[in-house]
Parts: structure tokens; C-alpha cells; sequence
């Protein structure tokens, strides 16, 4: 597995995350220019400037025609995909961490720091309503939030971070209808999140040296995978299910800690971005697909 090296940032990578076809990555770094590369052959299609602070995380739509961007500037953009023209400008009184579109791209949700004399926050925007005023403010979170997701039906947000427990909060009522165990669950910061193709559950990493796997309607633990340092990216394959008892294999390559990490929806490649500024695209060799499980 050959990976390919990708170019295009001159400071750490953030985030990655591929469009619903898998046809496009998007790549987010400290150095305030979110990019586009062809996800087949890494080459880069364009950025997208505006954001005057790092880019912590991005998402796209389904259709691939907008991106949402979260910036330690304070706001979080909205973008033309096929331009790279800024659409709108969400401004918050806190850097935004977290960005992510609802199931049918109308709304989004957007978490927001604790900073200077503001509290961490998880915001619901209307996407299309040009408008600056949340939907939905959810609070009470001790800690930096550090990913927001929603659930099934976009009746629910995941939310994890720095205090280490997964919640569950109702979209409606802005209530939280769950937490994490606090034995089962992770001792320390929860640094990512991932979720599984169909939304039937999804997996943490985190400080502690380890990553969970959990249910997403129940929160019940479903396993929790051990490792030897502390883990700054989780993902789940679209293709394979990998609930295995042991390691199935390495990829070395980057200079200093991988923060970033995405699966092509088709399951055949992944991308992972470093410390060192670097983005690689790794294809799968076919010993891969006949893993016996």
C-alpha cells in the first residue's frame, strides 16, 4: 500500500472529510486555507480563503455543492463547493470547533469554545436562512467540546470533548437524554468521533489510549480497542466490519502525530493528515479485502 503524499498546507492538519460520492476530499489545517483534492489521485482541485484563524473541522453537503467550514476565528462559512466563493458568515463570541450538516443539509450544528467569559456551546443554525440566530444553544458542558454530531433523524446531538463523557441531547427540547458511563467510559479528553455508515453506532478515541465503540441510540458500550499511545483519530470503514480481537495492520509514513484520519466511502482507501503538514492518500491492496473475520 503505496501511499500518495499530498501537498497543499503549510501548517498541521486539523480534519478531513470526503464528499458522499468519494470522489472529493477536503482537508482543514492551522493554516487557515481549507482544501479540495481529487480523492482518487490526490491532486488538488483549489482552497477556499477567508477564515482568518485555524480550520478545526469542515463538512459537505450530500449534493457536494456546499461546504461548512469552523474556524478558530470565531465563525464558522459557508462556501460554493465548485467555486470557492463564501456564501455566509456565521460569527460567534468563541472560536468554532465542531461543524456538521443535518440529514437534508437545511440545518447544521456548530460547537463553539469556552473562551474568555463564554461557556462551551452546541448551536443548531438554519443553513439557507442567512441569518446569525441559533435555532438551538445547548449548554451546561464543562470543557472544550471537540465534536458534534447529529443522530438518527436529526432527532438527537452526540456531543464529546475535554470532560470526557458522550452525551445525548434531545434537538427539540435541547434536554440531555443521555450520558456515558463514567466507569465504562473514557478517563480522559475525547479527541474524535466517527460514526458508522448506517447510524447504528460510532466510535470515540481518546487521551486515555484507547477507542470505544458504542450504540447510538442507547449508548451502551460495545468494545473498547486498547492501544499503546494516546489517540487523536478514530474512523470506521463503510465496507468491512472490523470488531476484531486483535490488530490487522499498520501504515507509517508520517513525520510526528497523525490528527486527522477519514474512510473513502467506498471503503477501498483512506486518508490520513499529519502534524508535518502533510495529507496521504492510502489505496487498499487486495490482501486487504480477504481478511477473514
Amino acid at each position: 500500500m503505496r501511499p500518495i503524499l499530498m501537498k497543499g498546507h503549510e501548517r498541521p492538519l486539523t480534519f478531513l472529510r470526503y464528499n458522499r460520492d468519494g470522489d472529493l476530499l477536503f482537508s482543514c489545517a492551522k493554516d487557515h486555507t481549507p482544501n479540495v483534492w481529487f480523492a482518487d489521485n490526490g491532486d488538488r482541485l483549489g482552497t477556499y480563503r477567508g477564515h482568518n484563524g485555524a480550520v478545526w473541522s469542515c463538512d459537505v453537503s450530500r449534493d457536494s455543492t456546499r461546504l461548512i467550514t469552523g474556524s478558530a476565528d470565531q465563525t464558522a462559512k459557508l462556501w460554493d463547493v465548485q467555486t470557492g466563493r463564501e456564501l455566509f458568515t456565521f460569527r460567534f463570541d468563541a472560536p468554532a470547533r465542531s461543524v456538521e450538516f443535518a440529514i437534508g443539509d437545511g440545518l447544521a450544528v456548530i460547537t463553539t469554545d469556552n473562551f474568555m467569559e463564554n461557556v462551551p456551546t452546541a448551536q443548531c443554525v438554519v443553513v439557507d436562512a442567512e441569518s446569525e440566530e441559533s435555532l438551538l444553544v445547548i449548554t451546561g458542558i464543562k470543557g472544550r467540546i471537540n465534536r458534534a454530531v447529529w443522530g438518527p433523524l436529526n432527532r438527537t446531538i452526540i456531543t464529546a470533548g475535554e470532560d470526557a463523557t458522550i452525551r445525548i441531547w434531545d434537538t427539540e427540547t435541547g434536554q440531555c437524554l443521555k450520558e456515558s458511563d463514567k466507569e465504562q467510559g473514557h478517563q480522559k479528553t475525547i479527541t474524535s468521533l466517527s460514526k458508522s455508515a448506517d447510524w447504528s453506532h460510532f466510535l470515540t478515541g481518546s487521551l486515555d489510549k484507547s477507542a470505544k465503540l458504542w450504540d447510538t441510540r442507547t449508548l451502551t458500550l460495545i468494545k473498547t480497542y486498547v492501544t499503546e499511545r494516546p489517540v487523536n483519530a478514530v474512523d470506521i470503514s463503510p465496507l468491512l466490519d472490523h470488531i476484531l480481537q486483535e490488530e490487522i495492520g499498520g501504515v507509517k509514513g508520517h513525520f510526528g502525530p497523525i490528527n486527522a484520519l477519514a474512510f473513502n466511502p467506498d471503503g477501498r482507501s483512506f486518508s490520513s493528515g499529519g502534524e508535518d503538514g502533510y495529507v496521504r492518500l492510502h489505496h487498499f491492496d487486495s490482501d486487504y479485502f480477504n481478511i477473514k473475520i
